[in-house]
């Protein structure tokens, strides 16, 4: 929850909160829940909370969140309102440890039960702010699972897919930014052909937009917006590059939405170990944040491949492992035989160019004078010979017989490593996901009383 436009922080914070405490929707408050602070008051202690963090760290920053909220369902007719505000409690408490005040608000309004659950941004010791972490929303719908699973209540068993990204869904109704128009604007009087840069301004100012001529030129569509300098609406429109364009020095480069990069698992850090070895409190507080993205991450990566079996995941990475390595064997046997082939080939090239030499050698009686002349040549065949001698074949392959292995070879090569990468890849993020699964059933196994079998805890905390 952000701070609207035009409205104080009190403002916004009584507008949230009185709406999901709204009397009528909570049978007259009495499913409203609270864990350090007034539900009459809320607003007031969140603000004076933010106000202390502002003094302790002296930080003050703009678009602030100023709550968060998680909003509950469930199933028609499988819960009691009471029991519905007892889940939501369980769920704040699990999912914020204690550390941020927070109010659990049960509607009954609709034919589905539901939660608002609106903890404060700043920690209840004034220091900290709550962390959105890296696919946040996976780790509360998993815990959520859990808590209605433990509870005996309905889960979505398999919830849709993911929903259009938003420029998408919005279709026609997508508003182009003032930058966007502008490029458009310039693409449009380029195609035109200007001769100078000069006229392709006039151009621009005849289709309706303001120049500003200055040392860096700048412009903007219908005053609506502030006046944008050329330099600054990208790669290939700056005033020199413009020029360049139109004088045919340069071509115009393509426009490509630059690639998001895959977001993929990493290992779990040992904090302990870490500050054994010397790693202080701000690595650790680091690692902590880390630490919660990478199991969100993990979380994410099981429910998308549906392992929810351990030793179905376990066989998997080992399946996956095994074909890696007998890829990458098949690559190494590639190139091993082909780096044979090439001291082979070169061998047998160096034998038949010196043959003649040697030959000649033989004749003089192996005199010093022919030797001191060739002597270059009657090394490498010697050499030659020696290899070739060694190689105990009856018949040496031709030249064009190991050209044609040597290339066969290398499109075998090629083929297989497209498979290799992408076992690679695979390979290492079941790992990597196997060994963070095994990390927490390690630690959790520990606190134990009694143990347990991997597949066992795995198959009850799923």
């Amino acid at each position: 929850m952000h701070l609207n436009k035009g409205k104080t922080l009190s403002q916004c914070l009584h507008n949230r909160t009185a709406y999901a405490m709204n009397p009528e929707k909570t049978n007259e408050q009495e499913l409203v829940k609270s864990y350090e602070c007034d539900p009459h008051t809320i607003e007031n202690e969140f603000l004076l909370a933010k106000r202390q963090y502002a003094l302790l760290t002296g930080r003050c920053q703009k678009n602030d969140v100023i709550a968060y909220q998680v909003r509950q369902s469930f199933k028609p007719g499988e819960i009691t309102p009471e029991e519905a505000n007892r889940v939501g409690c369980e769920f704040a408490e699990r999912f914020l440890k204690g550390k941020f005040a927070f109010i659990v608000c049960t509607h009954t309004d609709r034919a589905h039960i539901h939660n608002h659950i609106i903890w404060n941004s700043t920690s209840l010791d004034c220091k900290h702010k709550f962390r959105d972490f890296l696919r946040s929303g996976r780790a509360v719908s998993k815990l959520s699972d859990l808590i209605c699973t433990e509870h005996n209540l309905s889960v979505i068993e398999k919830p849709k897919g993911k929903g259009k990204p938003y420029n998408i869904w919005l279709g026609k109704e997508k508003k182009t930014s003032h930058r966007e128009q502008l490029r458009a604007a310039i693409d449009e009087a380029l195609s035109k052909g200007p001769q100078s840069f000069g006229e392709l301004l006039s151009m621009l100012e005849s289709s309706g937009c303001e120049i500003k001529q200055h040392k860096n030129p700048s412009i903007r569509i219908d005053g609506k917006h502030r006046f944008a300098r050329f330099d600054t609406l990208g790669t290939g429109y700056s005033a020199d590059e413009l020029s360049a364009i139109i004088s045919g020095t340069k071509k115009k480069p393509e426009r490509k939405r630059k690639a998001k990069a895959k977001e993929g698992v990493s290992l779990l850090v040992d904090i302990q170990e870490k500050m054994q070895q010397g790693k202080g409190p701000g690595y650790a507080r680091w690692a902590k944040s880390f630490n919660l993205k990478q199991m969100a991450q993990t979380i994410l990566y099981l429910q998308e491949h549906k392992l929810y079996d351990y030793e179905e995941l376990s066989q998997k990475a080992k399946a996956s492992k095994d074909q890696f390595n007998i890829l990458s064997a098949q690559i190494k046997d590639a190139e091993k035989r082909m780096a044979e082939i090439s001291v082979m080939k070169k061998q047998l090239i160096n034998y038949s160019k010196t043959r003649q030499v040697y030959a000649d050698y033989r004749k003089a009686g192996y005199s010093k004078k022919y030797l001191a002349e060739h002597e270059p040549d009657i090394i490498l065949h010697k050499a030659a010979k020696k290899f070739l001698d060694e190689a105990g074949l009856k018949h040496f392959p031709s030249v064009k017989q190991l050209d044609t292995e040597y290339a066969e070879l290398l499109l075998k090569k090629k083929e297989i490593y497209a498979a290799y990468r992408k076992a690679r890849e695979e390979s290492r993020e079941l790992l990597t996901v196997k060994a963070n699964v095994d990390r927490i059933l390690g630690i959790e196994k520990d606190d134990a009383s009694e143990k347990e079998a991997p597949s066992e805890k795995y198959h009850r905390d799923k």
